[in-house]
């Protein structure tokens, strides 16, 4: 899982016939102002983890927006307890639970310190577990214990949902970061910690047990930044028919892919290859002979420790970089697939690929953003149809 940030202030919400809208501010970018600082990242979230886990409306649907992250990365507010404690989390579907900081964490931690703390002595519905927990990212790490309370998600509210309190936090990107937990919409591995779609499924809240993402990267400052909606999808944000392809495994949504071609001439993904559709990645990830031989295919040179960049005036005339998933291609062009910023001063075009050192690829936000992505718990399977 997974960074121009948002800087999300829910001003108003409002209802229409079939929709629950939290309108969000865009802000400045976390990955821009890291790269001004040097350091290094390619995605905050892709997940391995420790096992010491010792407005709904007459269709069934309930909609959350989201907010942007650096074209790609995206979060939305929740509330936790009674009275409503409000978080910023991450909805990602490259990792299965739930957690917020604690107000239980040391003063000396720097990322408690600036972020939104859950305090159970302020909640009349909290109930104490104190199983602990340990979440290990690619560039941190969170440790805690567990416990239970009434979580809200736009109109649907869970009793006793399990989550994660954290007590420490680690990693540099965790301290610059607009959200303050991360919410996990893949499926369950522990019987302990049910996943908060799992227990919205249980209660049957929904028309559909799914969920779909839409991911603007068109926006400008004071515009919404994307949409998580609950139990259906927004025609209003897709063109098109949604095609689907059945997950292989059921743990975090991954998906074969039978091929990718940048351009006409080069072939990545060989004889076919895995993918998770992770909306907590910002970029793509893939294999690192393959992402090299995409970067040398698109002309893109060496930056900033691991990140690569094109000549921002060849942006429009740089190769397709297509993906065919069980039969059907989706094109990526240039416009799509790379990144835009300025950073001391200076216009850099980033391209939105980067190597994670596994043999798979993953589909981060840029994939999502230019196809809407629905996830179907019923029937085991993601669907993808144009953007708008």
């Amino acid at each position: 899982m997974k960074i121009l940030y948002l800087c999300v202030l829910a001003a108003c919400a409002w209802t229409s016939e079939s929709l629950i809208r939290i309108p969000l501010t865009k802000c400045n970018s976390l990955r821009q102002s890291m790269s001004d600082s040097e350091r290094d990242f390619s995605r905050l979230f892709h997940d391995s983890y420790s096992d010491n886990f010792d407005d709904d409306d007459a269709s069934g649907s309930s909609k959350v927006a989201l907010r942007n992250y650096v074209d790609a990365q995206f979060y939305g507010e929740i509330s936790l307890g009674t009275p409503p404690q409000m978080f910023r989390v991450t909805f990602d579907t490259g990792s299965n639970n739930l957690w917020v900081p604690s107000s239980k964490c040391s003063v000396a931690d720097i990322t408690c310190l600036i972020h939104r703390k859950y305090n159970d002595t302020k909640s009349s519905t909290y109930v104490k577990g104190g199983r602990k927990f340990s979440m290990h990212y690619e560039l941190g790490s969170v440790t805690g214990y567990l416990s239970q309370d009434t979580c809200t998600i736009g109109s649907v509210s869970l009793k006793d949902q399990v989550f994660g309190e954290a007590v420490k936090i680690y990693g540099a990107n965790f301290v610059g970061a607009k959200f303050d937990g991360v919410l996990g919409m893949s499926y369950p591995t522990d019987d302990a910690m049910s996943p908060v779609f799992d227990n919205i499924m249980k209660e049957k809240l929904l028309a559909e047990n799914v969920f779909s993402f839409y991911l603007n990267h068109k926006i400008s400052s004071n515009q919404p930044g994307g949409q998580l909606v609950l139990g259906g999808t927004d025609p209003a944000y897709y063109t098109g028919d949604f095609h689907y392809v059945n997950i292989t495994t059921k743990d975090l949504w991954n998906i074969h892919m039978d091929g990718l071609s940048v351009g006409e001439d080069v072939k990545l993904c060989k004889g076919g290859c895995e993918a998770v559709v992770d909306t907590g990645t910002s970029l793509i990830l893939g294999p690192y002979d393959e992402i090299s031989a995409l970067q040398k295919a698109v002309g893109a040179v060496p930056w900033n420790r691991g990140k690569y960049t094109v000549d921002c005036e060849k942006v429009s005339s740089l190769p397709n970089v297509s993906f065919t998933v069980s039969g059907k291609v989706y094109p990526l062009t240039g416009e799509q697939y790379i990144l835009r910023w300025t950073t001391k001063g200076k216009k850099v075009c980033l391209l939105g690929f980067s190597p994670s050192g596994f043999p798979g690829w993953t589909l981060g936000d840029i994939f999502i953003g230019a196809y809407y992505t629905v996830f179907d718990r019923d029937n085991d399977r993601v669907g993808f149809a144009k953007a708008i």
